[in-house]
This record gives C-alpha cells, structure tokens and sequence, in this order.
C-alpha cells in the first residue's frame, strides 16, 4: 500500500502533503470539483479521470469526499490546508458565487 498524497483530519479538513499529485476533489455528482495544487486551489474545468488509475497517469489523487474511507457523505462546508501554508474554505452552498473558494487561515512559516 502506497501512501497517500494527503491527510484527513476531523470531520471537514483535508491535507495536501505531496507536491507531486494533485488532489481532484469530487463532492458528489451535483458540486463542482476541486483542484488543488502546491500553489493554491480553484475550481477544476477539465474531464474528470474515470478511475484512481486513470488519475495517477494525470499526477492526480482523486479524492471523494463520499467514499467511506474519507467522509462518507457530501460536505456543505471542507477546509483543505495546502502545501503553501493556507488553509482553505470550500463552500459548496455558495458554488456559483465568488465566495464558493476563500483563504480561510494565511500561516506564516
């Protein structure tokens, strides 16, 4: 078993820990998904890889927050803390909206 290009931790909160691999995060069929980069995170307009398989050819980790082993269920509201030290804020009831992806913490390190 290899490891994972991220952490989670608590109920809400993803990890970015390997510059590598992105993260394609996925919410459910009816959110839009996610990128994030070791530079920062912004809604993903490409096709999503049909498998885990498929995304590692990408240098992509799909996450879905839905499967078991992640969160089990859609979020509302998920913090992902990135590789630059921010801490972001994806609000998926605000989705088409200009507060739908917000630098929630700025740790200076």
């Amino acid at each position: 078993m290899t490891e994972k290009p991220y952490l989670v931790s608590g109920r809400n909160t993803l990890i970015h820990k390997v510059r590598k691999f992105d993260l394609l995060v996925v919410n459910g069929d009816d959110n839009p998904p996610v990128i994030v980069t070791h530079k920062g995170i912004k809604r993903y307009e490409g096709k999503i890889p049909d498998n885990k398989r498929e995304a590692k050819m990408m240098d992509m980790e799909l996450v879905d927050l839905t499967s078991g082993d992640i969160f089990g269920d859609e979020k509302t509201l998920v913090f992902i803390q990135t590789l630059n030290g921010k801490e972001y804020k994806i609000d998926y009831s605000k989705a088409e909206t200009q507060m739908f992806i917000k630098v929630h913490q700025d740790s200076a390190f």
